[in-house]
């Protein structure tokens, strides 16, 4: 029996661009490879960065290229009784604690927090507001404790991964003093529930996978297997991203996008079959698929045409 779950997360505070049909593309050629189930994932716990529509406009462009998904799309935002409920088992165990560290104190010391409220811990939670609630605002953040913190990890795409030790000893939020849950906490917290066993994704998260794997360990969850994908950056080196005004892909062109698609993730599609149905192009990609051409890669120059 196959086990293999992956899945594709994008936020909804935006439309599909050409970086994003890249990591939904090589996802779905990764789990489709191997016979696998491929799951879409709306990171919609984020209200002030979406955009109305967008996630029913993401559904329908993945659906136009044919990147169509094995179970029901799930919603992060259906999920914050359970992300709740970590918290507060993290909290009962002292495994987290209230920060009430503004920005501007946290970079008066430097880029890292220094774990300033991790020993203070007791009498902060004393006489603060304890509101757990999503979106409802509190003097204070959520820190997980980072003891014993894993270094580095494994990457089936670029390889033995280690991080700065100051990085990964961060104790890092859990949930913002804005009332809203940390995508760090979300994202765990959805794999774990969903069993994912292989996450597929773009190197602009690399090194945060390291958190990632440090949450698993303390919630005594199995972590999937990552693999990053090369990003796609414009001509001054900038990632293609919606916060970087990045344009929507057409539907005027699908096989042609999904062809360079293809040639971005060096999978030397041939040329004939640019002008064939997507159908024909996403069954070439899957029995035609090398992660190995790319591996090593953390980013690549795309030419807008």
């Amino acid at each position: 029996m196959n086990n293999y779950r992956g899945r594709f997360a994008p936020s909804p505070s935006g439309p599909l661009h050409f970086g994003s049909l890249v990591a939904a593309l090589g996802s779905w050629l990764d789990a489709k490879s191997n016979q696998g189930l491929w799951l879409v994932r709306m990171e919609d716990i984020d209200p002030p960065r979406e955009v109305p529509g967008a996630a029913a406009d993401i559904l329908r462009a993945l659906e136009r290229y044919g990147l169509l998904w094995d179970e029901d799309v799930s919603y992060q935002s259906n999920n914050l009784a359970d992300y709740q409920e970590i918290i507060e088992q993290l909290l009962a165990e002292q495994k987290a604690y209230r920060c009430i560290c503004s920005r501007k104190q946290i970079k008066l010391k430097g880029a890292i927090y220094q774990n300033t409220c991790r020993d203070k811990s007791y009498d902060l939670n004393q006489g603060l507001n304890n509101n757990l609630n999503h979106g409802q605002k509190n003097d204070h953040s959520i820190r997980l404790k980072m003891t014993n913190p894993l270094t580095s990890f494994s990457d089936c795409y670029q390889g033995d991964c280690l991080v700065e030790s100051q990085f990964s000893s961060e104790d890092f939020i859990l949930k913002r003093k804005d009332g809203l849950f940390a995508y760090m906490l979300a994202v765990v917290c959805d794999d774990a529930a969903q069993q994912i066993s292989h996450v597929i994704r773009g190197a602009d998260l690399l090194e945060t996978t390291v958190q990632q794997l440090n949450l698993f360990k303390i919630l005594n969850k199995k972590a999937p297997i990552y693999g990053h994908l090369p990003l796609a950056v414009n001509s001054q080196g900038l990632k293609l991203s919606k916060q970087n005004h990045a344009k929507g892909i057409s539907s005027d062109h699908i096989s042609e996008n999904l062809w360079q698609a293809l040639s971005f993730l060096q999978q030397s599609p041939p040329n004939e079959l640019r002008h064939e149905s997507k159908d024909n192009l996403l069954q070439w990609a899957i029995k035609s698929w090398r992660p190995q051409a790319f591996a090593g890669k953390t980013q690549i120059t795309h030419k807008d045409n």
